[in-house]
This record gives C-alpha cells, structure tokens and sequence, in this order.
C-alpha cells in the first residue's frame, strides 16, 4: 500500500496471510469450464433450508455472500447455479496449496482449507523482502492449481488478514511497520477481528465509527465497556498483536450439527438425530485421537433463537453413546423440547486433551501376574 525500502522490515516480524479467492467455487470453475464467467454458489439446498458456502464473484454482484440462507441467494439471483460442495476435491486442491506454502517457510498455520498465515520472518529462500516472498507464492500457487489467493503481508496477524481482504480477488496489499497507524486509522471498526454486529452497535453508541475513534478511549474504559475483549480493541486500534503463527493447533471443540428441512417437533426424532451427531463426533474424536469432558448441546428454535447446554463429565471420553445420553438429558431436561418446534441440533465435546492410554500397572500383591492389571 505504501512503498517503503525493503529494510524497513530489519526490526519487526514478517508475517503472510494467504486467502483463496472464492475457493470451493473457483475450484468448480476450474474444473468445469462450462461454468466459467457465471454466478456460481457452492452450499445448501436452495429449496431447503442450506446456506451459501462459498459464491463466486460472478454472483457476489448480486449482493450473495457466505452464510446466507440459500433460498434468499436464489431470490436474489434467481439465474444462479447452485453445486453441492465436493469436500474431497476440496481437499485435495488444499493440500497441494499447503505443499506449496511449506516451500517457503515451515512456521505455518492452516486456518481453513483456503488460507494460512506464515512467519517468514526467517524463510527457506533467504528473501528478506516479505512482499517480495508474497508475489511469488501467488504466482507458484496459480502456475501449480490455476487459482488465484489475495495476500495481506504485515507485521502481526490480524493486520495481515485484514490487508488480504481488502483488494480481492487476486490482490496483495502491504502493511509496512512504520505505517501502521496510517493503515488502521480510517478503517472502520468493523474491521477489527472479533468486532460482530452486536459489538459494532455499542462501539457506534459510543461514538466510536473508526479504529482512529479507539485511540480516544484508554484501556481501562473499554475494559469496563467490553470486559476483557476491550483489551484487545485497546491494543488492536495500536495495530499491537503477538500472538505466534502456531504450527500446531488442537481444536478447542469436536462437534457435528444438522440443520433441518422441516422443524422438529417430535422428541423420539430429535433423540434419533442425536444419536446420529454423537456417532459423527466420536469419529472425528478418534480420527484426531482426543476424549473431552464437556458436553454441549446446541439448540435452534424455529424462531432463530439460539440456546447451548453444557454439562462436564467426572471423566473425559469419546464414547459416543455417552456423549448420545448426555446430550439427550439436556435436550430433556434444559431445553423447550416438546413445546417449541426446532429447526438445528448440535452435539460437541469440548475441554479436550490426547487420548493417552494409560500405562497397565502390576498387581500389588503380585509381582509375576500381570493378568489383574487396571487401565
């Protein structure tokens, strides 16, 4: 955004965020050519109750965008040509991206399937230049897939993910240390990760539009508007974040949720679903070798409102006729079940930890048989 000498970034970390333009929808573009140039949504059923995953920019013209209800996409673009999403194409195209991202640095982190951030601060090709490192990851990730990814190259996280959205698609825009105030100032406060509508209505309440509106207010009258998250509008309006590329993250929950074609009412159905959810969330918990200790139920009522009822467990496990019988108490016991019709279940497991089997101990009273040793 604004051209500096390469050696201003001597002192300061150096840090790439990657995003995939439209993804799941380039990629259908990609390989059907017949589709090129079209509003493309990959997502839900249109005559159902599906969301937009991802639509391509052919239909973002038309006001489309990810998460919204489908049957409102359709009205909106009635020409639209909607694909149920192809995971494991997906998946594939994912891993090939990430392949080429670990050319350049090691210091890696997924978010998604689409995007990634990267510490190159020290990188495989001794570039010192980060904008430099950025171009040429786009120009490898489109010579090797024929898609094309916006980049956003700062000193921290969050000023990196901001700078790749701001000139999609195929875009980069930098964010040089010394400029940083400059960047953020006239951004709205929307903006900032984290800021969601509700937020962004206080903040307004407030008088507060922009992130230069931010410096205004010292920390400790956003800490006492927004608790703890003020800290962090403190110090993202001064473009401060440490936080590292993590190159391992555990998931904080493992989860699985359907969304219904018609509201449930029954409670013998809504127990089937659960059932089927706990079965889902156990295979990803043995998938990714974790057991949890809290349970989380996920209820959405036909009206939108949205509930969660937790309960931990004196022992973490991945049981899922446990995680079935527990969210099924909850389901009974803390929710309108029976009385409101419900359009959404959801079944997670949180507090998570490795599966560690633990080690078989001897028999105290015998030294030989091992035959009596617990687990």
């Amino acid at each position: 955004m604004f051209k500096k000498s390469k050696n201003i970034w001597q002192a300061s970390r150096k840090i790439i965020h990657i995003d995939m333009d439209a993804f799941y929808a380039s990629v259908e573009q990609r390989d059907h050519p017949e589709l090129r140039g079209k509003p493309v949504i990959v997502g839900g059923n249109p005559e159902g109750r599906g969301v937009v995953s991802t639509a391509s920019y052919e239909a973002r013209e038309f006001g489309i965008c990810s998460a919204m209800p489908a049957a409102h996409a359709k009205r909106l673009c009635p020409q639209a040509i909607f694909l149920s999403p192809n995971f494991e194409q997906y998946e594939k195209v994912s891993q090939k991206i990430h392949a080429i991202l670990h050319n350049y640095t090691e210091i890696l982190q997924p978010v998604a399937l689409d995007e990634a951030y990267l510490d190159v601060t020290r990188n495989k090709l001794h570039i010192d230049d980060p904008s430099e490192l950025a171009r040429l990851i786009k120009q490898n990730i489109f010579a090797l897939t024929q898609l094309t990814a916006s980049g956003g190259v700062a000193p921290n996280k969050f000023l990196a993910k901001i700078a790749s959205d701001m000139k999609k698609p195929n875009g980069l825009v930098i964010v040089y240390p010394e400029d940083v105030q400059k960047f953020l100032s006239p951004l709205p406060i929307r903006k900032i990760p984290g800021v969601g509508a509700v937020t962004e209505k206080k903040l307004h309440e407030l008088g507060l539009q922009s992130c230069e509106d931010l410096l205004l207010k010292t920390k400790e009258e956003l800490i006492g508007h927004f608790g703890k998250f003020g800290l962090d509008l403190y110090q993202m309006a001064r473009g401060i974040d440490r936080s590292p590329v993590e190159t391992e993250i555990s998931p904080k929950q493992v989860g699985a949720e359907e969304t219904f074609e018609k509201d449930l009412l029954d409670l013998e159905t809504m127990e089937k679903k659960i059932r089927e959810l706990s079965d889902s969330a156990a295979l990803k918990l043995e998938q990714e070798n974790l057991i949890g200790k809290t349970v989380t139920l996920k209820v959405k009522y036909s009206d939108f409102h949205q509930i969660t009822r937790s309960r931990t467990l004196p022992r973490a496990t991945k049981n899922s006729l446990t995680l079935a019988e527990e969210a099924i108490k909850l389901l009974q016991a803390k929710t309108e079940v029976g009385h409101r019709k419900i359009r959404l279940l959801g079944v997670s497991l949180s507090r998570l930890e490795t599966n560690r089997p633990r080690k078989l101990e001897p028999d105290l009273f015998s030294s030989n048989d091992f035959s009596n040793a617990s687990l």
